[in-house]
């Protein structure tokens, strides 16, 4: 199976900034999606940004602008860079990886707490 590591969340004020990291090991044939979502509290799960191992990247609009979206395909690591953070980005961001093992299934990590205070 795949085995996600999240690290690098934490308690920020208004205007920091923090960097995600994922890293993905285990019996892993290829990845094709990298991506993190998050979930604050009383709302459901949503998208905040994904890249595929062509390097094509997709964001909500909620953090176009401010957020970064890399990956390093040696590493099976995926990190989130976000800049300009805000308090309504308080969540638990969490990475999601589509990866043939042989066949094609999703991951998910574990979460970790992003708290940005005002």
């Amino acid at each position: 199976q795949v085995q996600l590591v999240e690290s690098g969340g934490g308690l920020v004020q208004t205007g920091g900034s923090l960097r995600l990291s994922c890293a993905a090991s285990g019996n892993i044939f290829s990845i094709n999606v990298m991506g993190w979502y998050r979930q604050a509290p009383g709302k459901q799960r949503e998208l905040v940004a994904t890249i595929t191992s062509g390097g094509s990247t997709n964001y909500a609009d909620s953090v176009k602008g401010r957020f970064t979206i890399s990956g390093d395909s040696a590493k099976n690591t995926v990190y989130l860079q976000m800049n300009s953070l805000k308090p309504e980005d308080t969540a638990v961001y969490y990475c999601k990886v589509i990866a043939r093992v042989p066949i094609e299934r999703q991951f998910w990590g574990r979460g970790t707490q992003v708290t940005v205070s005002s």
